[in-house]
């Protein structure tokens, strides 16, 4: 099958499906390989870009979705896009950014960063589609945990959690509070003594530790 075939059979995919299409169901679809998908779909990224066209395609995870590109969402929204748009409010993006850092974390865990209640804020998420649960952990309970979902990736624009920005170190004062400036001056001189990384959930750095 010629190259410029298997574009358009994946552009006509991408299209119909209005979905992430994994990129197992496009080689079950086009009996190619993996590394072929890869590198097609790479070619289409670059002529889409080439040719200034309105549409590309993001990658999440290993899945891959035609969507329309995001400076021109002020010409679209006011047409096509009547649905309320997530109202994320502080203590939600934290609870968010606690999830999106430590995969299947707990809601005692994630109480236990922020110190209050996580109650309101992990239904809020579930309700947008931005977290889900992840199974429970065998812990005493059998607590519930959480992962960010696929939707959390396209709305923040990542094509996988790696892409996340690198956590911030931080300094403890004595009165064990954050010293935000302090984390400036070491971040310019390059000096690594006293700098703890970001906090993670005591489980996860018990498991580290064996």
């Amino acid at each position: 099958m010629e190259i410029n075939q298997l574009k358009s059979i994946i552009e006509a995919i991408l299209f119909a499906a209005g979905r992430p299409v994994s990129q197992k169901e496009l080689m079950l679809s086009l009996e190619i390989s993996q590394e072929d998908i890869e590198n097609i779909i790479a070619s289409m990224q670059e002529e889409y870009k080439e040719q200034t066209r309105g549409i590309e395609i993001i990658k999440i995870n290993d899945s891959y979705q035609l969507c329309t590109k995001k400076d021109l969402y002020d010409f679209i929204y006011p047409v096509l896009d009547k649905r309320n748009k997530p109202n994320l409010s502080k203590a939600a993006l934290e609870t968010l950014s606690i999830i999106a850092y430590n995969p299947k974390i707990t809601r005692p865990e994630i109480e236990a960063i922020r110190g209050v209640s996580a109650d309101a804020c992990v239904y809020k998420l579930l309700e947008y589609g931005l977290i889900e649960e992840a199974g429970k952990i065998d812990l005493p309970g059998k607590p519930m945990s959480y992962q960010t979902t696929n939707d959390f990736l396209r709305m923040f624009g990542y094509s996988s959690l790696e892409e996340l920005p690198e956590l911030p170190r931080y300094k403890m004062d004595e009165n064990k509070q954050i010293v935000i400036d302090e984390l400036v001056e070491q971040e310019n001189s390059h000096d690594e003594k006293g700098k703890t990384e970001a906090p993670m959930p005591e489980r996860e750095e018990e498991e580290e530790k064996q």
